[in-house]
């Protein structure tokens, strides 16, 4: 057995090792991960996550192997964040890509020609005050105090009317969807 390679080596989990690591290893690590992210702040991020894995891991590691396990986690680290990147942008893809066959589908546009049509038809239905208020709240985005100065009405007069509107448009349409059922 050879004595001289057999030395004791430094442990990683002594804080003053640990450190001597850090200020040795941080810069490079951080200029490897800034070259792969393009991104200083999430480069510094990871080189940060990097070392609390080094710390956590620290009797699992060796003196000589520190450098290398941190080098190898940032990149784990990395590419983990780039294959989500990756998942994140399919499920994008694959969402903008179901809302489209929707917007393109005939039997959408169909229904939802047909509904508007009949919301049309109900908020016409309703009385002048009523509809007049209601389409003030909900197309002209007016507050209930706007409504009440623009009208001349009392603010409790404009909540009454909305609330009215609301509940007998809801009414009407549920009426409608039971009967076409």
């Amino acid at each position: 057995m050879n004595t001289t390679s057999d030395h004791q080596q430094p442990s990683v989990c002594e804080e003053r090792v640990f450190d001597a690591i850090h200020q040795e290893q941080a810069v490079p690590l951080r200029n490897f991960l800034y070259y792969k992210t393009g991104d200083l702040e999430r480069a510094c991020d990871l080189a940060q996550e990097a070392f609390a894995r080094l710390w956590v891991n620290c009797a699992q590691v060796i003196f000589d192997k520190a450098k290398s396990f941190l080098f190898t986690t940032a990149n784990r680290l990395f590419l983990d964040e780039v294959d989500h990147a990756k998942v994140v942008l399919k499920f994008q893809r694959r969402n903008d890509y179901q809302e489209e066959q929707i917007q393109t589908n005939p039997e959408f546009l169909y229904r939802q020609e047909e509904f508007k049509g009949i919301l049309e038809e109900a908020i016409s239905s309703l009385p002048e005050k009523q509809r007049v208020v209601f389409l003030l709240s909900r197309i002209d985005r007016m507050s209930y105090t706007e409504i009440a100065e623009h009208l001349d009405l009392n603010i409790k007069t404009v909540e009454k009317h909305v609330s009215s509107a609301l509940k007998r448009l809801r009414d009407m349409l549920d009426e409608l969807q039971h009967t076409k059922i």
